[in-house]
């Protein structure tokens, strides 16, 4: 599960995916799970009665609550963890079953992220950046919940991860348990989106969305401990 990533710069996120829509600002530095963080949807319009939101030709950047807020909840202050969601069961859960049978999917751009090795015995920081430098495109879905006493609009979303059991590099990461075989951990890894199926991600139906869902080749990677400084993770970001 990821906890912690970093954005890329907002201006460098509206070049790469929403080149028409003005720069959305948010905050800089890595985002952790309840912060507000950028991701990238389908353009969203009023219809033509003006009674909800339609999709429109195009996507846009919106920043929202890194951890989905479902439509049941009582407040976007969710007693559970919602900002990372096992893509194998978003057809099945609760919190994610209506954004994904929507077609409610995004893009969330990231520079790094950070994932825990206990391989010595101990907590071990790595961090993961493209070996050509790019920013990630990272699977995501997104909601749009209001809340029923204040009326205030929420935007939030979770990142998707996916069964890591198999891969070379995500199987050594997070803490093995004990009492599973090293074949049936549930190591999990984000979903990294290849630039050729994020068209197809956002705007095709659930079936052609999952058809490019996959792990990402361990060349893909350029992956290291996060060096410590006064025994702190460096979190300034990219």
């Amino acid at each position: 599960m990821c906890n912690r990533y970093a954005p890329p710069r907002p201006q460098d996120i509206a070049q790469r995916w929403a080149p028409r829509q003005a720069v959305v600002r948010f905050p800089a530095g890595p985002v952790f799970p309840r912060a507000p963080g950028p991701f990238v949807r389908v353009r969203r319009s009023r219809d033509d009665n003006g009674t909800g939101p339609v999709e429109a030709p195009g996507v846009e950047v919106v920043v929202g609550q890194w951890g989905l807020v479902p439509w049941f909840a009582k407040s976007a202050r969710l007693p559970y963890s919602t900002n990372n969601a096992r893509f194998e069961e978003l057809a099945a859960k609760a919190s994610y079953r209506q954004p994904w049978a929507r077609g409610q999917r995004c893009i969330i751009p990231a520079v790094w992220f950070d994932e825990p090795c206990w391989e010595t015995g101990r907590n071990v920081w790595w961090r993961f950046r493209r070996a050509d430098g790019q920013a990630w495109a990272l699977a995501g879905l997104w909601n749009t919940w209001v809340d029923p006493g204040t009326g205030e609009v929420v935007e939030s979303y979770t990142m998707l991860t996916l069964n890591a059991d198999a891969h070379p590099l995500m199987n050594r990461m997070h803490k093995p348990d004990p009492s599973l075989p090293p074949d049936r951990q549930d190591k999990r890894s984000v979903v990294v989106l290849r630039a050729q199926d994020e068209a197809a991600w956002l705007h095709g139906s659930p079936a052609e969305a999952a058809a490019v869902v996959g792990l990402a080749p361990v060349e893909v990677f350029d992956a290291a401990p996060v060096e410590p400084t006064g025994g702190t993770p460096d979190l300034l970001g990219p």
